[in-house]
């Protein structure tokens, strides 16, 4: 890596991640670099300072809101309905692994998001979140660092994961793919298959964390994201693969709306590298056509 340029290193060392994934023992720092916490080019002295001052940053959140509850309890009847139903989310959490052990502080947690949904103003809290923010408590060990990564992850992703956001546009993007690539599948779901694609939702808000068998299967998918390869807005790839594998079942059955959901919401315990693997074919299958300039757009 040393003899690139910090452009090719970069690259170099996103393609990496993309391609071989990340060892457990380096996730956690890895992540940092992945999601724009620290800076690729920056030494362990920067980034000590940089850490520092993210903690800083968090703790004068932590004040802020402290001081601005009661108003928006007072005046923002959103804020007491938002905060309900993140203690309810929280408390469907189940916290303990096989052996009984607690796993995750779910005060901490609340906490945390609480806080990104009084300060993060463009990713208002949605059911699925509670779910993310869990997976980046049990990464790293600090609140700043957990608060500190949702929000980067949210960015590097382009809000995908946001209903208000990025969430329509993908759904939209996905029957435009299908259109495309399965002209055959795409009148099906236009037809007795209609609103199908619509109620997947769910994929894109949770960003797939329900498909895996193991939280190692989604943080390699996520990784995948952060990298930005092969494209932009994989993970649209990532639910067409999803849909084809349901594809010959729905086809051969006739299904409608209702079932085809259910036969999507069967999906689990899915081998990321499998996915990631064939989310990349269709890729390879995209660029080889005459690509519409919105799916050029929206990939490339």
């Amino acid at each position: 890596m040393t003899t690139l340029s910090p452009e090719n290193s970069l690259s170099a060392r996103q393609s990496a991640s993309f391609i071989l994934g990340l060892h457990p023992f380096v996730r956690t720092e890895a992540w940092k670099f992945l999601t724009g916490y620290f800076s690729w080019q920056s030494s362990q002295d920067e980034r000590l300072t940089v850490d520092s001052m993210r903690r800083k940053n968090y703790k004068a959140l932590c004040q802020m809101y402290e001081k601005i509850q009661p108003l928006l309890e007072n005046l923002h009847r959103d804020f007491t309905e938002t905060r309900n139903n993140i203690a309810r989310d929280i408390q469907k959490i189940y916290d303990k692994d096989p052996l009984g052990n607690v796993l995750i502080d779910k005060k901490r947690l609340e906490k945390i998001l609480l806080l990104s949904y009084v300060c993060n103003t463009q990713a208002e809290y949605q059911q699925g979140f509670h779910e993310m923010m869990m997976l980046f408590q049990l990464m790293v060990e600090h609140d700043h660092e957990t608060f500190w990564l949702f929000q980067f992850f949210l960015q590097k992703t382009e809000h995908s994961c946001v209903i208000n956001i990025g969430v329509a546009k993908n759904l939209d993007m996905l029957s435009t793919l299908i259109t495309f690539l399965d002209p055959v599948f795409a009148e099906h779901l236009k037809g007795k298959g209609a609103g199908a694609v619509q109620s997947l939702f769910p994929w894109f808000c949770f960003c797939f964390q329900r498909a895996f068998k193991s939280f190692d299967d989604v943080w390699r998918l996520w990784e995948v994201l952060l990298t930005g390869k092969p494209c932009r807005n994989f993970q649209v790839l990532v639910a067409y693969s999803m849909l084809q594998m349901v594809r010959e079942q729905v086809l051969q059955e006739s299904m409608g709306g209702d079932d085809i959901l259910l036969a999507c919401n069967n999906l689990i315990d899915l081998d990321a590298d499998e996915l990631i693997s064939a989310a990349c074919m269709v890729y390879a299958e995209l660029i080889q056509k005459d690509v519409p300039q919105t799916l050029k757009d929206f990939f490339l």
